[in-house]
């Protein structure tokens, strides 16, 4: 129902109107093509109100309405109408269908992310810092625009990271997926990086390697697993929210295989990738991934975080 409200000060106090003055089955405004007029008679005047049809995705409604005096000796006065549509908010949250934003963030800091030592599915909780830079991405974006779900690795860095992006957008429950868990790195997890040559010489050897479908001993995964699980698992998200935006936590290794997938052919490389960095993507059909923007820790102005941004680069971890 469309609601118009005189404007509060009248000219004549010698009558005053009803406060409201409703106009009831205007509530289709789309998919028609016919223009739509309704007429609103009282014992002061006679109200107008001609609508025509707006193409979605619908913008703030616009309404022209006019007052028409009786003959009575009261009837000169001005009228303004205000009329209680979209709001502001509203316009911001409305998604052009075609695609999905998706808001892709790295985990927060871990004790091992600070010692260099190697993660992969090894379950390590946030320390302070992490925390601190959890609770400084998630103001952000709960004062973006709205976000219909949220989705995380099930391992604990990037879920208590996930938690605390949900509590402050709106109270959401995070969507957890295996499939979006850092690589697997086999007998590296656990070992500080710079020992790893000497410590684990194959296993290491294996990760620097170029080749894309090396697996890393121990039950390591290659690049190319990597990409097809962290891929999959986002086009499947991509597909499910049509015109919404979905915040996605996760990991180095995986976000550095999304850029690829976004980049494809393009020679952009992805960077380091800092703890609780955004990157956003905006994924369409017919599977088409572009990289809206990369890198983004400008909320992280007042928190510590690691210039290093071990583990989200090449090496992962």
């Amino acid at each position: 129902m469309c609601t118009m409200r005189t404007w509060p000060h009248l000219e004549s106090s010698a009558i005053s109107l009803p406060p409201l003055i409703s106009f009831p089955n205007l509530s289709n405004l789309y998919g028609t093509n016919k223009e739509i007029q309704r007429r609103r008679t009282t014992p002061y005047g006679s109200f107008s109100v001609t609508l025509q049809p707006l193409p979605p995705p619908p913008p703030p409604l616009t309404f022209t309405a006019t007052f028409s005096s009786m003959a009575d000796t009261h009837s000169r006065f001005p009228f303004d109408f205000i009329f209680f549509g979209r709001s502001a908010d509203a316009e911001r949250d409305c998604l052009d269908r075609s695609f999905t934003e998706i808001v892709i963030v790295r985990h927060g800091e871990t004790e091992w992310n600070a010692e260099k030592r190697i993660q992969g599915h090894l379950d390590i909780d946030l320390n302070d810092v992490g925390r601190q830079q959890a609770v400084a991405v998630a103001e952000r974006l709960s004062g973006e625009s709205k976000i219909s779900a949220i989705y995380s690795s099930d391992l604990k860095r990037a879920l208590e990271t996930a938690e605390t992006i949900a509590s402050r957008c709106g109270g959401l429950q995070v969507i957890q997926d295996p499939n979006l868990r850092e690589r697997h790195l086999g007998d590296l997890q656990g070992i500080v990086y710079g020992a790893a040559p000497t410590v684990k010489t194959k296993a290491y050897e294996a990760l620097q390697s170029r080749g894309r479908d090396v697996e890393i001993p121990g039950g390591g995964e290659s690049l190319n697993q990597l990409y097809k699980r962290c891929t999959d698992s986002l086009q499947t998200i991509g597909s499910k929210h049509r015109g919404e935006r979905v915040v996605v936590v996760t990991h180095g290794g995986v976000i550095r295989a999304l850029h690829q997938r976004a980049s494809s052919g393009k020679g952009h490389r992805a960077g380091r990738i800092l703890n609780v960095s955004v990157n956003v993507l905006h994924l369409s059909d017919p599977d088409k991934w572009v990289i809206k923007s990369w890198g983004d820790v400008s909320h992280l102005d007042g928190a510590a975080y690691l210039d290093s941004g071990f583990g989200g680069d090449r090496t992962s971890g």
